[in-house]
């Protein structure tokens, strides 16, 4: 049972006749309380009277999967299969982070018929949104009161990542088609094959000029190499404690995804696997075995509902599910936060094994930095200071891993996917991959 917004303005329009009976000679606390019983059994009675929410049948349809900042309308339809009409309100018991409109909707359904109620969403979270039930509010022919149930009708939503990196995507993949034999911008290395033959022009490297295919031919003739395929790539997420810290407007997991993403749909084109694993002590999500159009959804949906843990990773069981995905991964990508000496220790111990089998590239998310202050205080200095302190540490890191044999790439959320990706191109060009 609930009371509506008559009910206290039906007890406040009492004023009028307890005045008026104690006017007449009528005790005006015996008149009050003969008022208030009078609404007090109005009220039941409207209540009681209240068609029951329970004969409604509710059909939820909604999106499997969505995007991160899109919006997406659900709809609920209601099936009044009672004797009665039912008028009332209905809200759907969506999580705060889904967007859902505060207001209640308003249903007018005759008995027999059904209504559709959309409810929009604006997702602000990545992973499972869930709504387990509705709540039904009818009320009774004076609108006093009603009747108030909660009806089970379980949905669920999962939000992926948005993938904002997907706009460095086409420029690219025209770098990757130069590289893939489009042009003749190719040159020989460890990591090309041999492509075709072409007529020599003027700028081309002579130690590419094929002589016995030149001495069969009226002209001279030139190898052509391209990156060879079927490389394996494989891209670990910390999703340890660092992964929590909020870098710009997100946290850094969610720039680590963008940079994953980015590299995973380039390296899907360029021809080569590409394996997952999310870990801190714990695999969290791992994609492997997947290749062609298939790769970018199964990547988004194993990442959307992983959530930073404020637990410190474990590097060697976090390399060793790193080797479990593939026995021959040519390039390594670890996406973590290890820009402080103390905490880096672990990661560190663990690098030079890994790096001795693969190239390894470590990026890092890290802020802008904060524009000069042209009169600053006390404030100002001891943020500066710390700043510089934070960077010089993250040098140090930095040059310990290139000592270990790894690549380390830091920039900001913005900037760090497409300087992954232009790496992996240039590894490609040098044939190192």
């Amino acid at each position: 049972m609930y009371l509506s917004g008559r009910s206290p303005l039906l007890v406040a329009l009492g004023v009028v006749p307890v005045v008026l009976l104690s006017l007449a000679g009528v005790d005006a606390w015996i008149a009050a309380a003969g008022w208030i019983l009078l609404c007090v059994v109005a009220i039941l009675a409207d209540a009681a009277f209240a068609p029951d929410p329970r004969s409604l049948e509710i059909e939820r349809t909604l999106p499997r999967r969505v995007l991160l900042g899109e919006q997406v309308r659900t709809s609920l339809r209601l099936r009044n299969t009672g004797s009665r009409a039912l008028r009332g309100r209905v809200r759907d018991a969506w999580q705060p982070t889904a967007g859902a409109p505060p207001e209640r909707s308003v249903i007018d359904i005759p008995s027999g018929e059904s209504r559709v109620v959309q409810v929009p969403l604006l997702p602000r979270r990545r992973g499972e949104l869930r709504s387990l039930f509705v709540v039904v509010r009818s009320d009774g022919p004076l609108r006093l009161a009603g009747r108030q149930r909660r009806l089970d009708a379980p949905g669920a939503v999962r939000v992926l990542p948005p993938f904002t990196s997907r706009r460095h995507l086409p420029s690219r993949l025209a770098r990757l088609r130069e590289l893939d034999g489009s042009t003749s911008l190719q040159v020989r290395g460890q990591g090309t094959e041999f492509d075709s033959l072409r007529e020599y022009v003027r700028g081309d490297d002579v130690r590419s000029i094929d002589w016995r295919a030149t001495a069969r031919s009226s002209s001279t003739m030139l190898r052509t190499w391209r990156p060879e395929r079927d490389r394996h790539v494989v891209i670990v997420i910390d999703t340890g404690r660092t992964a929590a810290a909020r870098v710009g407007d997100g946290v850094r997991l969610d720039a680590a995804m963008e940079a994953a993403l980015l590299l995973a749909a380039l390296a899907n084109r360029a021809g080569d696997h590409v394996h997952l694993v999310m870990f801190d002590r714990a695999p969290r999500a791992r994609v492997t075995s997947v290749d062609g159009p298939s790769l970018l959804p199964a990547l988004v949906d194993a990442m959307a509902t992983v959530e930073p843990q404020l637990i410190d990773t474990d590097w060697d069981a976090a390399f060793a599910a790193a080797r479990a995905l593939t026995s021959r991964p040519a390039l390594v990508v670890v996406l973590t936060a290890q820009d402080a000496v103390e905490s880096s220790r672990g990661f560190l111990g663990s690098l030079p094994a890994v790096a001795r089998r693969a190239h390894v590239l470590v990026g890092t998310v890290t802020d802008e930095p904060a524009p000069p202050v042209s009169r600053p205080d006390a404030t100002d200095v001891y943020r500066e200071a710390a700043a510089e302190r934070a960077a010089r540490e993250a040098a140090r890191v930095a040059a310990a891993m290139a000592r270990a044999g790894a690549e380390a790439i830091a920039d900001t959320p913005e900037s760090l996917p497409p300087r992954i990706a232009d790496r992996y191109l240039a590894l490609k060009a040098a044939g190192r991959l």
